[in-house]
């Protein structure tokens, strides 16, 4: 069988403080961190290498903050795995944010550019909704159709409750209006989950609420010279692969405030042949998800050590 691997990026929620430092301090990629840094500090201005570094996890925990951070970071891996040999990916994705590595890794624009787009992203998803008026929850042991139920139940007398993420079988965000969000939690509670959890975030992301924000968006991405992607990149909002830089654009702007749909990208990359799927960046929580969705084998990659393991399992 032709061996055929997919590459996966996770987004906001998997960076911790010193994510990168095996990096930095290991001989063979100190080279690597120290130019994505100086990338970092030319698109932005900003030492985003220091903050990953050293923290503190307040600082990189603001959206501004941690979405240049995890796309700096999703890069830097995908570089040294590269870099140690390994093979590079035949078709590419990535959770949220992370469809912005999937577009780096496929020579749509550079992480330069990239850093850029989503420090835009990120404040413009911050300034949509102030701190406190919007939320998220992760709701446990229902289908799709059960939780789209609560949040029909919810979205009552202006308030706002959405399916957001379809993370995985029985596993679905929603996001929304912070009552919204907390009726919806009681509904789903109502209808049999298992768990609805809200969710430390600061912004109801992936939900109609940010509409304000896929506007600012909009202007950057069409400030931004795109190439055509060099493999497939499977998008968020529909599940698709495409080629043409303005159809790119524009499921990047629907994205910032339409669902991802995680479970379906996963059963579609798996049917397209994938024989092994990476999660290349920070973290562990993609893995997780593929194992719930396909049988096809996942690895890790993550630092220097996991990359070496990871190049005995191609």
């Amino acid at each position: 069988m032709t061996k055929k691997i997919a590459f996966l990026f996770p987004g906001q929620g998997s960076q911790s403080v010193g994510m990168l430092n095996a990096f930095k301090t290991n001989a063979s990629t100190a080279s690597l961190y120290t130019t994505a840094g100086l990338e970092a500090q030319q698109a932005l201005g900003q030492d985003l290498g220091l903050l990953i570094e050293n923290g503190p996890a307040e600082s990189l925990n603001l959206t501004a903050n941690t979405q240049p951070a995890m796309l700096m970071a999703d890069v830097l891996v995908l570089r040294a795995w590269l870099a140690a040999g390994g093979s590079a990916p035949n078709l590419v994705a990535g959770h949220s944010l992370g469809e912005y590595a999937a577009l780096v890794a496929a020579g749509v624009f550079s992480l330069s550019e990239g850093l850029g787009l989503v420090r835009i992203r990120a404040q413009a998803m911050q300034e949509a909704v102030p701190v406190g008026q919007g939320g998220m929850a992760a709701i446990l042991g229902l289908a799709d159709e059960q939780v789209k139920e609560a949040c029909r139940q919810a979205s009552v007398n202006g308030e706002v409750a959405e399916a957001v993420n379809f993370n995985a079988p029985s596993q679905v965000v929603i996001a929304g209006s912070a009552q919204g969000v907390k009726t919806a939690c009681e509904a789903a509670k109502a209808l049999g989950a298992k768990r609805a959890l809200e969710l430390p975030v600061s912004a109801p992301f992936h939900s109609s609420l940010m509409k304000p924000a896929a506007v600012k968006l909009a202007a950057a991405l069409a400030n931004t010279k795109f190439e055509t992607p060099a493999l497939p990149v499977y998008n968020n909002i529909d599940v698709a692969v495409e080629s043409d830089p303005e159809r790119i654009r524009d499921a990047l702007v629907r994205q910032a405030y339409g669902p991802v749909r995680w479970v379906e990208t996963i059963q579609a990359m798996t049917a397209a042949g994938t024989t092994l799927f990476v999660e290349c960046g920070p973290g562990k929580v993609l893995a997780g998800m593929v194992k719930r969705i396909s049988d096809v084998p996942v690895v890790n990659i993550f630092d220097p050590d996991s990359i070496q393991a990871a190049l005995h399992a191609e």
